[in-house]
């Protein structure tokens, strides 16, 4: 499937129970970052579990025009010959990013400090997200940026030849902007320091150290302040990328609203700065139980058993958790309509910057199954009707967001119609294996060209 394609309208059928284990694919952003680290280090980085989802083999793209040799070997390994701090080349065609914002922004950042131009574009969807949040902080280091009004693709970003080492303070929680600063630091002499008020996803920070970087995390009254030692020689890993706790939402919330249910999926990484859903859930009254907690590679994971949870209740969401779940809200959603009363979602404006409006696409297509939403600038609310009163029966607009598209899908297994989408092809870019791993559980999605 490609989200760069044909339209693939999906339909969702009420289905028995899910049952069985759900192996889903490798962490985005640790397998966006094994890639880019890769190419940046001294050495031969060798990749297991990596995701091969579209997103990023874009960047696998990437990383090769940049010099780096970048091998697949099958089956998720992978392999990168890197080319050292500040060892990039100037790429000798336009890089397209596809749907992926992790991609575009992080390679901005690794490339901002080295004397080099590369010209970024995407898909239609990507190319309508705002990319100041990162160009203004790489102009810190002495880059230059040209792009569209308002600060979208395509852009041409101009390297520093001679960068300086900058102190950033991070308007909006974004795990992006703060690791394409970090990533721009690298080559940057001195001291690079990044302050955010909220803590978002720490996988660049814990890889950089993994990697061989001088990095500090100090948590003060200003925030967390995050110290990177410029111009290390990053030595070449292991990796073994932990599954996507992003990806694992669906099957999980999946099992958790369609009776009966109960699926186990296994190997999922447990970052207290993504875990943010399952908390959540939790505090629902899901049954969601974690089982042989265990570390690998940095990185905290356990294997999740979700099964059917009849008396889920609303809840006010905890805003300070909102970076660490923000791409689960569009699931949580779905799981708020078969809970008794209102789920309360603040601070969340960042959805309305996403592959889509989030807040917008997905108010819409809950509506057009029957289930109630208010919401404003930065906050949402479902109207939950209990288990087996969401009536469903909508065709959503997916707006090219694999996250709305597969959120939708998880909704027509438990309503009392079925849920389709106009296009399902973007759930190519992270979760390529969706459709026949539901199936195997026991889900009805059907394509509705076929």
């Amino acid at each position: 499937m490609s989200g760069h394609g044909t339209p693939i309208p999906m339909t969702s059928r009420p289905c028995g129970p899910l049952k069985g284990e759900a192996n889903v694919p490798g962490d985005k952003s640790i397998s966006h970052r094994s890639l880019i680290l890769g190419a940046l280090s001294v050495g031969e980085t060798h990749i297991t579990g990596l995701l091969e989802g579209e997103d990023v083999l874009d960047t696998a793209k990437a990383m090769r025009a940049f010099g780096a040799d970048v091998i697949e070997h099958g089956g998720g390994e992978w392999t990168v010959h890197g080319v050292g701090v500040g060892g990039f080349a100037e790429p000798e065609n336009v890089i397209d990013c596809g749907n992926s914002g992790t991609g575009v922004r992080l390679i901005m950042g690794c490339m901002a400090t080295t004397g080099i131009s590369a010209t970024f574009t995407g898909d239609a969807s990507l190319n309508k997200r705002p990319m100041a949040r990162v160009t203004d902080p790489i102009a810190l280091f002495g880059a230059q940026s040209v792009g569209r009004s308002g600060g979208r693709l395509p852009m041409t970003i101009v390297g520093a030849a001679d960068p300086v080492p900058v102190r950033y303070e991070v308007p909006m929680p974004s795990a992006q902007v703060k690791s394409a600063v970090l990533l721009a630091g690298l080559n940057a002499p001195g001291k690079t320091v990044v302050i955010e008020k909220e803590a978002t996803r720490d996988h660049t920070e814990r890889m950089l150290q993994g990697f061989g970087a001088e990095l500090t995390v100090e948590e003060t009254d200003e925030g967390r302040v995050i110290t990177l030692t410029g111009q290390p020689e990053l030595k070449a890993q292991k990796i073994v990328v932990p599954r996507d706790p992003s990806s694992a939402a669906f099957p999980v919330c999946a099992a958790i609203i369609t009776p009966g249910s109960d699926v186990l999926v296994p190997n999922i990484g447990l970052n207290p700065t993504r875990a943010g859903l399952f908390t959540t859930l939790r505090e629902m009254g899901a049954d969601l139980t974690y089982e042989n907690e265990r570390e690998e590679g940095g990185e905290p994971v356990a294997d999740l058993r979700a099964k059917f949870s009849p008396d889920l209740k609303g809840i006010e969401v905890d805003p300070a958790r909102a970076a660490s779940m923000i791409d689960e809200y569009p699931v949580l959603s779905v799981v708020a309509s078969f809970a008794q009363g209102d789920t309360v979602m603040k601070g969340v404006k960042e959805l309305r910057v996403k592959e889509s409006d989030r807040i917008d696409a997905m108010a819409k297509g809950l509506r057009l199954n029957g289930v109630q939403v208010e919401e404003g600038d930065d906050w949402w609310i479902v109207k939950g009707l209990g288990h087996g009163n969401v009536p469903g029966g909508g065709t959503c607009a997916s707006e090219l967001d694999h996250r709305i598209a597969m959120s939708f899908m998880v909704m027509g297994m438990a309503a009392q119609k079925p849920v389709s989408v106009d296009d399902g092809s973007p759930i190519a870019t992270s979760f390529p294996i969706f459709e026949g791993l539901m199936a195997d559980l026991g889900a009805q999605l059907v394509r509705d060209n076929h």
